[in-house]
């Protein structure tokens, strides 16, 4: 007799622990579902919105300057990957001539190939707190109303004096002379020898007519 009541409990506790089982995982199911929902939703509510690039750069728009005139501009430099225009000093460019001269006048050994030389002689000057590198060969562009941005340098290069090519202290200067190369007597030449992701010119100097 007492064989037989064993033999018969232990089903049933088995039963049990199974019908418990049962209900213990279809619990969970009917909690877990709420919870990956809510987790999805939460994602979709925490994507950030697009915004600008931070590469875009944080210079001032590019001065433009006669003869005698001095305007100032910002120098600076991206990080590693190319991106994240800082500036980090602060130039200033004074036009002390701008003179329209025929090839023999300055000794050039063939006549300019967009038509019309000019002898730009310009002061820079770093008046900011960190050092500058300037880089004027191939970075010198020309254009007028009628004519689209032309690279203006020559391989006359400087005319008499010393290179603006050259890295600047904090206080330091140098007065040179460009020999360019433009199209027609007037319109504007931009320097961009900056690392500036713009594209625009850091500074850019009137031609006189």
């Amino acid at each position: 007799m007492r064989t037989y009541i064993r033999r018969a409990v232990v089903p049933a506790v088995l039963l049990s622990a199974v019908l418990l089982t049962g209900c213990s995982d279809e619990g969970s199911d009917d909690k877990a579902t709420p919870k990956a929902s809510a987790s999805s939703e939460s994602v979709v509510e925490e994507q950030p919105s697009q915004e600008p690039s931070e590469s875009a750069s944080s210079s001032a728009p590019a001065p433009t300057v006669g003869v005698g005139e001095t305007a100032e501009f910002g120098l600076g430099e991206t990080d590693d990957y190319g991106e994240n225009y800082k500036v980090t000093t602060t130039m200033s460019v004074t036009v002390e001539s701008a003179k329209y001269v025929t090839p023999a006048e300055i000794d050039a050994a063939s006549d300019p190939q967009h038509g019309q030389y000019v002898e730009l002689k310009i002061t820079l000057k770093n008046v900011g707190d960190a050092p500058a590198e300037i880089m004027t060969y191939g970075m010198m562009q020309w254009e007028d109303e009628q004519t689209a941005a032309q690279d203006a340098t020559t391989l006359e290069g400087v005319g008499e004096g010393p290179s603006l090519d050259t890295t600047y202290k904090p206080g330091q200067s140098v007065t040179g002379t460009l020999i360019l190369d433009v199209a027609r007597r007037g319109g504007t030449v931009g320097y961009y020898g900056t690392e500036d992701p713009s594209g625009e010119p850091a500074f850019v100097v009137a031609l006189p007519k």
